[in-house]
């Protein structure tokens, strides 16, 4: 991609991202004139850059755009939630064609009849201006304009009434039916086809009592069909089924006949056809493109350009452009550039990885080089010098693909307004810290776990607004995300003010789902109780509604978030609201970890994880599990020889133990009055701890456990390499360190050890 199509697409991006915001801003006070300032600027903007471009199409449906936006800050039309639903679907036209833009350099869809549709409302306040005439109303509640049943008209023009529609035999769950309405689904281009599989089986689940599918409900949701199944329900009028199935933002055409449970093949005059949206409209089951309710998956393609100052917002894309757009020139009049006015470039994500592979290169080497020189008993000043330099390096590498929050939470409020209004509910939804900055693969991997906890706040979190005022509360509900940093991790929560989680509740339905038995259950505490949501298929709902309320999605939140080397817990209060709260490193890749023995064998632990290392003089016998004490808690002690199936003793590369205690049995590596990561002093007698080992506790905050090995080694910055093939997964393992003299060790993962 060149460098101008690349500028442009990243700079309609942000402004599309800006104008969801603006639009969310305009219908939370339709008095806000700032706010109506800031839509028509951005999209007037858009407009001009794609017509500087020549990129016509995009330029001609934001005209249409702008012009309905201008009658409405005239005052000629009034600001409504149909209004805003067309509104908020021409952005999702624009967001679809810069995406086509971006992948091929050109555009293929179609916007000519949301444009017209755009065209009417500003002309005459409504899609149709008599709607006597054909019995058609304008807007319909989801901002789609007309639906019709009938197959006589449709958003891409398809053949309508009278189209052949061949009907299979029914399937063995549905042999009982009568007068069966059958439907082929088609559902949109997806990333996750199971999941909006699952949203159109919970649409046939809420209407119709009686229904079957081909494929099958669990073949669906796991994605096992080539875009279009087969639906048919009993008792049904497949103009009923098509309207049903039609309004849902996952279906791309629905194609519906009345079929007999004698016969397979339907009267050649019961044949409907409808395509609920028009060509080219976007997928909506993306909440970066403005998703409606019922959305889990996320676009997984990613920005081709990322900035590497994005503190600074004054983006300069270093190129021979020229002014896009109706923004200001600057060049002075001569044609040359101000250079001082260029705060920023833009460089390619790709780049940034190599850079950062190279760095990864340095830092092994450096290692290497150091362990090379230390067996020959020299370290020579220049080695110090090399390595602050690298350390300086390694920094500004990482901090190159530190990216603000802002990034993916920017496209959250318009999720959870979409998910809001599906539902009828009304939500208020605040974000606080999306300047906190994280690595980008970071961010990557947590919008998915994210768009999924968002979603299940407002759809099982926040009470209808009866349910709140009944109960004493505002009708609307509060969901905030926030982001904070802590050292060298950052912690985001979703909190809502909804009903909370029951523990009791939540402990009879893991007995009668088999999660865990009685005896268990009943021993745990609330929290440990509120943390089996991230059991495979445990699901807190009573009823399913879209993807929430199968046991799907909870347990992915948790294996993404250790995937990342951080944690995820839930804290919630009956009545009052629940809180998911992550806690996840700012960079990846590069970590200071402590090397112990374990028979002989060398393994890595992270420093961020320990809080303690100390002699195991303190171990204890409670209930028959070894214990140790610290203040008032006691932590378990995993014997690591015995969980790793530990080599012989021998058959390692690791040296005697040389770290220890110089307190009388205890050094804090996490303390608050220390920096956390900060190298564990060397006790002088270490060796007399070799015949207890040693214990390395864990934080509180991680996991209550204590590790115990044959001795404490070294400390050291590694790059860390994650399992891949059949080893990926492993329980216990984050991954390998390839230290200096060529020697693998293995990192331990003290979550799942």
């Amino acid at each position: 991609m060149d460098s101008h199509r690349a500028a442009f697409v990243a700079e309609a991006e942000e402004g599309i991202t800006d104008l969801n915001n603006a639009l969310l801003a305009l219908e939370a006070d339709p008095e806000d004139d700032a706010a109506m300032d800031d839509v028509f600027r951005v999209a007037h903007t858009l407009k001009g850059n794609a017509a500087a471009m020549g990129y016509e199409d995009v330029s001609s449906f934001g005209h249409a755009l702008e012009d309905l936006l201008d009658a409405v800050r005239g005052g000629d039309r009034e600001v409504t939630p149909e209004l805003m639903d067309l509104l908020f679907e021409g952005v999702d036209t624009v967001e679809a064609m810069v995406a086509e833009i971006e992948e091929t350099g050109e555009v293929s869809t179609d916007p000519a009849d949301l444009e017209s549709r755009l065209r009417a409302v500003e002309e005459h306040g409504t899609v149709d201006p008599d709607p006597a005439d054909d019995g058609t109303s304008g807007i319909d509640a989801d901002g789609n304009g007309d639906l019709e049943v009938d197959g006589s008209e449709d958003g891409d023009g398809a053949a309508g009434g009278g189209s052949d529609v061949d009907v299979p035999d029914l399937p063995a769950a549905a042999a009982g039916f009568d007068d069966v309405g059958y439907a082929e689904v088609t559902v949109g281009e997806t990333a996750m086809p199971g999941v909006d599989a699952a949203l159109v089986l919970q649409a046939l689940e809420e209407t119709f009592e009686e229904h079957a599918t081909r494929p099958d409900p669990e073949a669906l949701e796991a994605g096992e069909y080539d875009g279009t199944f087969d639906v048919f329900v009993a008792d049904a009028d497949p103009a009923v089924v098509a309207e049903g199935l039609g309004a849902l933002t996952q279906v791309a055409e629905v194609r519906t006949a009345l079929a007999r449970s004698d016969a397979g093949a339907p009267p050649d005059d019961e044949v409907d056809e409808v395509d609920p949206e028009p060509a080219g409209a976007v997928d909506d089951d993306d909440p970066g493109d403005g998703d409606a309710a019922g959305a889990d998956d996320v676009d997984p393609t990613e920005d081709p350009d990322e900035e590497v100052d994005p503190v600074d917002d004054a983006d300069a894309a270093v190129s021979d452009g020229a002014e896009t757009g109706d923004e200001g020139d600057d060049a002075d009049s001569s044609g040359s550039v101000d250079r001082d006015e260029i705060k920023s470039i833009r460089v390619d994500v790709d780049q940034v990885d190599e850079l950062y592979g190279l760095v990864e290169q340095l830092v092994t080497s450096r290692i290497k080089l150091r362990r090379e020189l230390e067996g020959t008993g020299t370290e020579p000043d220049t080695l110090d010098e090399l390595d602050k330099l690298a350390s300086s390096l390694q920094d500004t590498a990482m901090d190159m693909r530190l990216i603000p929050f802002s990034q993916v939470s920017d496209s959250f409020p318009r999720l959870v307004r979409d998910v809001a209004r599906d539902l009828d509910k009304r939500v208020t939804f605040e974000i606080e810290g999306d300047d906190v900055e994280l690595d980008r693969t970071i961010l990557t991997e947590m919008r998915d776990p994210l768009v999924h906890v968002l979603r299940n706040a407002v759809d099982h979190g926040i009470e209808s607004a009866e349910e709140r005022e009944a109960a004493g509360k505002d009708p609307a509900g509060r969901v905030k995300l926030t982001a904070e940093r802590e050292r060298d991790h950052v912690v985001i929560e979703v909190a809502d003010d909804g009903a909370g989680l029951d523990a009791d509740r939540l402990r009879e339905k893991a007995i009668a789902e088999g999660v865990e038995d009685r005896e268990t259950v009943e021993a745990m505490t609330d929290g440990e109780v509120y943390d089996l949501v991230f059991h495979p298929g445990f699901s807190t709902a009573d009823e399913v509604t879209d993807v929430s309320g199968r046991g799907v999605g909870m347990d992915v939140v948790r294996t993404t978030a250790r995937d990342l080397d951080g944690s995820v817990s839930v804290d919630s209060e009956p009545g009052e609201g629940t809180t998911v709260r992550f806690r996840l490193p700012v960079t990846v890749a590069i970590v200071k970890v402590m090397f112990v023995d374990v028979n002989g064998t060398e393994y890595g632990i992270p420093i961020k994880s320990i809080a303690e290392v100390s002699r195991a003089d303190g171990v204890e016998t409670v209930h028959g599990d070894e214990v140790v004490r610290h203040e008032d808690d006691l932590y378990s002690v995993i014997r690591l020889a015995e969980r790793l199936d530990a080599a012989e003793p021998g058959s390692g590369t690791a040296d005697a133990p040389t770290a220890a205690a110089t307190d009388g049995g205890a050094v804090g590596i996490g303390d608050d009055d220390a920096t956390e990561g900060d190298a564990a002093p060397i006790d002088a007698d270490a060796a007399a701890a070799a015949s207890e080992g040693m214990l390395v506790r864990i934080r509180e905050g991680t996991r209550k456990v204590a590790l115990h090995c044959d001795g404490v080694l070294d400390q050291e910055e590694v790059v860390v390499k994650p399992l891949d093939g059949p080893l990926s997964g492993t329980p216990g393992l984050s991954g390998t360190a390839v230290l200096g003299d060529g020697d693998v060790v293995a990192v331990l993962d003290v979550v799942s050890l």
